[in-house]
């Protein structure tokens, strides 16, 4: 089966039959904008179209995300290992210290959201990989219901088998085989799902709560500047935690360091499990992308992870020091897009053909010397979906972004977003998809 082919098919349903749908249409987006499919206390943007793949498609996600864990497995270790190559990443001296901490369990990347633009098996280009805080599941299986539920979608359901990636109950059986090869002393781990109250996805941590619950683990959310260390232990109030859920994202962690003391002094005490581990900041951190194409880290590669990296990973560099960087960029705007070295949901990221040359001029006198990256900017693929708009469904093209989360290395589902500006965030204009398998 071909994901194009399955594409057109619903398109043509849906367009040939558009009085069968416009009510059903309203009914499904009102469910969605009702649901707990919610960023920022605001409903989550979409479409009656989900983004649908197929076991091919699966199948390149899995050889994708395998070569890139082991690509990032052996950075990591080099990073541990070699302190001239640690300089390179320019970690302030905390992090550096929590990183060469022993996570206990032997996974650098419990979990990822790895964000590609995918046409295909050849033909597809890494934009980031966030390991820190990974979100954005409960967009997914939410929407994802809400419109396996609909009326286009149970007809087209007369044709094919379709499903989506659950990955809630998922996660909590990957984290509890983490923490098992952690200890084997505690069978019943209290767990905590940890963040800052300010930048927490308090409906998605409510549904990871739910579910660890459900599954008979004590859980709770907790603000890490709630939490106390005593008595070799971390605690909530009265509530023991054996397993932290990390969603603190490293930069805001650096940035509240001295608001959470007991939560780091814990952390290098091994108090708690941490999933994930400092650790995985190594590969979040976007100057990653640059230092994997330096000469002799392709050097610590095998051959076909080199040409990996040389095919698939963006050219990345240091917007800084020698003045013909400035100029490298700035003469040739359209090639390039600027993104900080760690900062999440797209903040401080532009690209140069949505300015003009002044402009492009001011913001690159900003972004000098202040944790700048230059990456070469790559035109996302594109694929028609339906939209309704003037009262009828038509079709229009989106560019794509595909996210591939990883759960204990290993891929256990699929986030989709759409947009036609040259940036795809929630920061611009754009559509969550839900993403749905389809088999025979």
């Amino acid at each position: 089966m071909n994901g194009d082919t399955i594409n057109r098919e619903y398109m043509d349903l849906v367009l040939d039959n558009q009085d069968r749908y416009i009510e059903d249409y309203h009914t499904t987006i009102d469910r969605v904008n009702n649901s707990k499919a919610k960023y920022k206390g605001k409903p989550i943007p979409t479409i009656y179209h989900p983004y649908f793949l197929t076991q091919e498609n699966i199948d390149d996600f899995h050889r994708i995300g395998d070569m890139m864990i082991s690509i990032a497995n052996k950075v990591t270790y080099r990073y541990i290992e070699d302190k001239e190559f640690r300089k390179r990443f320019g970690f302030p001296k905390l992090i550096e210290d929590l990183i060469e901490i022993d996570n206990g369990y032997d996974i650098n990347v419990p979990i990822g959201r790895f964000d590609i633009f995918y046409k295909d098996g050849d033909n597809f280009k890494f934009c980031e990989l966030n390991t820190d805080g990974s979100s954005a599941m409960n967009e997914d299986n939410t929407i994802a219901k809400i419109l396996l539920d609909s009326k286009a979608l149970s007809d087209f359901k007369e044709k094919y088998d379709l499903d989506y990636f659950e990955l809630f109950d998922s996660w909590v059986d990957e984290s509890i085989e983490i923490f098992r090869s952690y200890t084997k002393d505690n069978i019943k781990p209290n767990v905590a799902i940890v963040d800052f109250t300010e930048s927490g996805t308090t409906p998605e941590f409510e549904e990871f709560k739910n579910r660890y619950m459900k599954k008979g683990y004590n859980c709770i959310i907790a603000d890490p500047r709630d939490l106390e260390y005593r008595d070799g232990k971390l605690y909530h109030k009265d509530y023991r935690i054996d397993l932290v859920y990390r969603r603190i994202v490293t930069f805001e962690l650096i940035d509240k360091a001295y608001e959470i003391s007991d939560f780091i002094e814990a952390y290098k005490d091994r108090a708690f499990c941490c999933i994930g581990s400092i650790r995985s900041q190594v590969i979040h951190n976007k100057i990653f992308f640059k230092i994997l194409h330096d000469e002799d880290t392709l050097q610590c590669l095998s051959k076909e992870e080199q040409e990996f990296v040389k095919s698939h990973i963006p050219y990345t560099g240091i917007f800084g020091g020698d003045e013909e960087v400035f100029h490298m960029v700035l003469n040739d705007k359209d090639k390039y897009i600027m993104k900080p070295m760690d900062l999440n949901a797209s903040q401080g990221v532009y690209a140069g053909r949505d300015f003009t040359q002044e402009q492009w001029e001011k913001k690159l006198r900003e972004s000098w010397d202040q944790d700048y990256l230059y990456q070469e900017y790559f035109v996302p693929f594109s694929r028609e979906f339906i939209i309704f708009e003037d009262g009828r469904f038509s079709v229009q093209k989106f560019k794509t972004l595909t996210g591939l989360y990883m759960y204990n290395e290993r891929i256990a589902g699929v986030y989709t977003r759409i947009g036609q500006k040259s940036i795809i965030s929630g920061l611009t204009d754009y559509y969550t998809l839900p993403s749905i398998l389809v088999t025979k």
